[in-house]
């Protein structure tokens, strides 16, 4: 799909990352939807680049409803709001539980499916790009909630994307690792141990592109060695998790948490 032209929706554009992607995409010629709960920042994003804002709070299923009918006969979605910092397990409750489930993997399937539905009996071109973590193909301490539903929404993409074979819909699952100057890994302020290398924004958004103009499968936004750690995590979990230990990575992530940064 050209993106010169198409009408694209993203949601999650009021932070950092999303904004990355919505001004790429603006830079190539898509008209753009941008929905989320912040309605300053989208709307300053949106006279930036002349793109419509829906104001939509993802736990609210009415309102996800309601983009869906907004967006649903778009050219793309790229569906990339999520949430991703887990409490202690002490301190979980069911409404947290509920938030994460219904922004991460809930959300993002109600959205997909009309949008799918819609091409599938008009018989056009759609794409379905959703963003993932490598946290979905490998487990964390600290993350069971996000890393719950980030295997799920991978689940759904390339589950979906075997149904759509032949049809005239692409569903594309990208999956970004740590990324710097914005997003949630920096929103959190987890301070990753010597070495360990980062991806940009810009990344993400390049993509993003890729995703709408080819429709791979997936597509993995992180370095080598991050990639190849979480496919091994996933495949030897024991192993994985002792590494990680010897690591700190629990301590890191506790900390980052009692102590947010500004």
């Amino acid at each position: 799909m050209d993106i010169a032209g198409a009408r694209i929706a993203v949601t999650g554009a009021a932070g950092g990352l999303g904004a990355a992607m919505v001004r790429t995409l603006a830079g190539r010629g898509a008209e753009l939807v941008v929905s989320g709960r912040n309605r300053a920042a989208l709307e300053a994003l949106a006279a930036e680049v002349g793109a419509q804002v829906v104001v939509a709070d993802l736990c609210d299923r009415s309102q996800v409803e309601y983009l869906a009918s907004v967006v649903r006969t778009l050219d793309a979605l790229v569906l990339n709001a999520g949430v991703g910092t887990d409490a202690a397990v002490s301190d979980v409750t069911s409404g947290e539980i509920d938030a994460v489930i219904d922004t991460n993997l809930r959300a993002p399937i109600q959205l997909t499916m009309p949008f799918v539905q819609h091409h599938l009996v008009t018989a056009t071109p759609g794409s379905v790009v959703l963003i993932g973590s490598v946290a979905g193909v490998g487990t964390t301490p600290e993350s069971r909630m996000y890393n719950a539903t980030k295997f799920g929404l991978r689940g759904f993409a390339l589950s979906l994307r075997q149904d759509l074979h032949g049809t005239p819909v692409a569903v594309t699952h990208v999956l970004p690792g740590f990324i710097r100057d914005a997003g949630m890994f920096v929103n959190a302020g987890t301070e990753l141990p010597p070495g360990v290398r980062t991806r940009s924004p810009a990344d993400v958004a390049a993509a993003v592109c890729r995703a709408i103009e080819g429709g791979p499968a997936e597509i993995f936004v992180a370095p080598a060695e991050l990639r190849l750690g979480a496919i091994l995590s996933g495949g030897m979990p024991a192993v994985s998790a002792a590494v990680l230990r010897r690591l700190g990575a629990g301590q890191r992530k506790a900390a980052a948490r009692a102590t947010p940064p500004d």
